[in-house]
């Protein structure tokens, strides 16, 4: 199923309203660069430009996703909708040199063209000079789109002949509706994407086992944090350690522990709706009751403390054995 117009709208505002702007108008730029995070839609409102562009039943400046230019768009074989990507780690000459070969000829179905490359940033030299002669001599029935999570690394020449349209990166609430969408349970979902503030990022991690393992250690790292010390330590010892082992999922894994006393202050100032853990709500209604906000954010200044550590050469096993003991402290 197609991604329409307004599911991209919610996540994407301002680029939307710019793009509806371009489309009625009929103000289009040979050459735009879509620049921001990964998972923030570049490739979809690319994809959803392309058909407003093509679309033989557009509605204003929407497309109706139905008609066959929409349909081979979205399945990758129009004639005249062209994707490059990365061959291996890089975009290479030849590619480039193959796109401008396709293009110097009349399109298949009209004289209109349109071409997407992703990870722009990835072009070798060679490549990039190679577009930039392209840029520089704009066939007016040409359109240009180039995707980039890495602005700083774009050749200026470049970016000086594209319209440039910042992604912003999506709301929590946004990431967790779509991986609902996507089957994503909602308990899943929304720890996800607050973790990961990405789509496509918070999408894999909530499809990963191991993440479904490190929400339930956590979890019971937690409750044992407020019953008895050695029980918390046991599972730093037992599970933790060997769950967590790459300081990047360390990381996680402290960061899924901050977001549990985080709730702890929402519920306490009655901001239920900003809870993450829903499914914990219950018990965490419970621990609010006994815990002031003075302490609960202590135990969040170890835990940010716990996670500069991190970037030392500090034992993680010592590092965690240390933060257990400075959230038993006054409990």
């Amino acid at each position: 199923m197609s991604i329409v117009w307004e599911q991209l709208e919610q996540y994407q505002p301002t680029v939307l309203k710019m793009i509806a702007k371009i489309v009625q108008k009929g103000r289009v730029a040979h050459a735009y660069l879509f620049e921001g995070q990964r998972g923030t839609g570049k490739k979809d409102v690319s994809i959803l430009f392309a058909k407003s562009l093509f679309c033989i039943n557009r509605n204003g400046y929407k497309p109706c996703n139905d008609c066959i230019n929409c349909r081979r768009i979205d399945s990758g074989n129009h004639p005249d909708v062209h994707i490059i990507e990365p061959d291996g780690q890089s975009i290479k000459k030849a590619q480039i040199e193959a796109l401008q070969a396709e293009f110097s000829k009349t399109g298949v179905e009209s004289n209109k063209k349109l071409y997407i490359i992703e990870h722009a940033d990835r072009m070798t030299v060679n490549a990039a000079n190679s577009l930039l002669k392209f840029l520089e001599e704009p066939n007016s029935e040409t359109v240009a789109i180039l995707l980039t999570e890495q602005y700083h690394r774009m050749l200026n020449t470049i970016v000086s002949r594209c319209q440039v349209l910042s992604f912003k990166p999506l709301p929590p609430n946004a990431i967790a509706d779509y991986l609902k969408e996507q089957h994503i349970p909602s308990h899943f979902a929304l720890l996800a994407a607050y973790v990961t503030n990405n789509r496509e990022h918070a999408l894999e991690l909530s499809r990963d086992d191991w993440f479904a393992q490190a929400r339930k250690i956590v979890l019971q790292l937690y409750e044992a944090l407020h019953k008895n010390y050695l029980q918390a330590l046991f599972i730093v010892q037992e599970q933790w350690i060997q769950h967590f082992v790459e300081k990047q999922q360390i990381d996680l894994g402290l960061d899924l522990l901050l977001y549990l006393y985080k709730d702890l202050i929402y519920i306490q100032l009655g901001e239920t709706e900003k809870v993450v853990y829903k499914d914990q709500i219950s018990y965490l209604n419970q621990l609010a009751l006994t815990l002031s906000q003075k302490r609960i954010a202590e135990n969040m200044t170890a835990i940010l403390q716990a996670k500069a550590r991190l970037n030392t050469n500090m034992n993680p096993q010592l590092l965690m054995e240390q933060l257990v003991l400075k959230l038993q402290e006054g409990d």
